[in-house]
């Protein structure tokens, strides 16, 4: 429904960054042939376009644990021996 939102977040799912057809490169970020750009990319909108964008999130990764400051300047280093 248009007023979904995300349970952890509480973000807006039906806007245009939800959608299959955003491209940020594309005319007013949007694959369709809309008719006048939506300024706001985050929140709900009435766009007949809309189509939910297929896309897995895991909000359990994790981030590889940080090399010391020791091991970074090895691997560094390592990149100019010959």
């Amino acid at each position: 429904m248009r007023s979904d939102a995300c349970p952890e977040c509480m973000a807006d799912l039906r806007c245009c960054r939800g959608c299959r057809h955003f491209d940020p490169t594309a005319r007013w970020q949007c694959r369709e042939s809309i008719e006048a750009p939506i300024p706001i990319k985050e929140k709900s909108n009435f766009c007949d376009f809309f189509q939910q964008r297929l896309a897995m999130h895991s909000h359990e990764k994790k981030a590889a644990p940080m090399d010391s400051k020791e091991e970074r300047r090895k691997k560094f280093n390592d990149l100019f021996e010959d």
